[in-house]
């Protein structure tokens, strides 16, 4: 049960950060995620990448409240989210942007799908006229393009 309570936190995640990513990071909060779509620190760090301690709060919190009250519900869901957090840092951060050069010359059609979507997010500099602001759904059309290319 616990595992499974994991699995439905991280599928869940993935709705929620494409209403957070389209709605605060390309709303409210777009003083913080520009930088991400104009380049405008220096790596290594972005005044995006403090999502990631925004992130992390509910999630610590969780997952110390779970602990506290004898491994409840709310530790699992800590957990999800943590392990989504994870796979967002790997494949947006380290696969998609090359923070780590690594996995550069795939040629695997879902990972392939994932980096066109992205690209096609960052066309738009701007806040505006966004599209594609999932992270591991992206439109079918994305994975279409890349299936069809394997097969041929």
């Amino acid at each position: 049960m616990n595992f499974l309570i994991v699995l439905i936190t991280f599928f869940l995640m993935e709705g929620f950060t494409w209403c957070v990513h389209k709605y605060v990071m390309h709303g409210f909060l777009w003083s913080l995620h520009r930088d991400h779509h104009d380049h405008s620190n220096d790596p290594p760090l972005e005044k995006n990448d403090y999502f990631f301690v925004i992130f992390a709060i509910p999630a610590i919190a969780m997952m110390y409240y779970g602990t506290v009250n004898d491994f409840n519900i709310f530790f699992y869901i800590g957990i999800g989210i943590t392990i989504y957090g994870m796979a967002y840092f790997f494949v947006h951060d380290i696969f998609i942007h090359q923070r780590l050069k690594i996995l550069k010359n795939t040629q695997n059609p879902y990972l392939l799908a994932i980096r066109r979507a992205h690209k096609q997010h960052h066309k738009h500099i701007g806040k505006e006229k966004g599209e594609c602001f999932g992270f591991l759904w992206v439109p079918v059309k994305y994975f279409k393009m890349y299936f069809n290319k394997s097969k041929v």
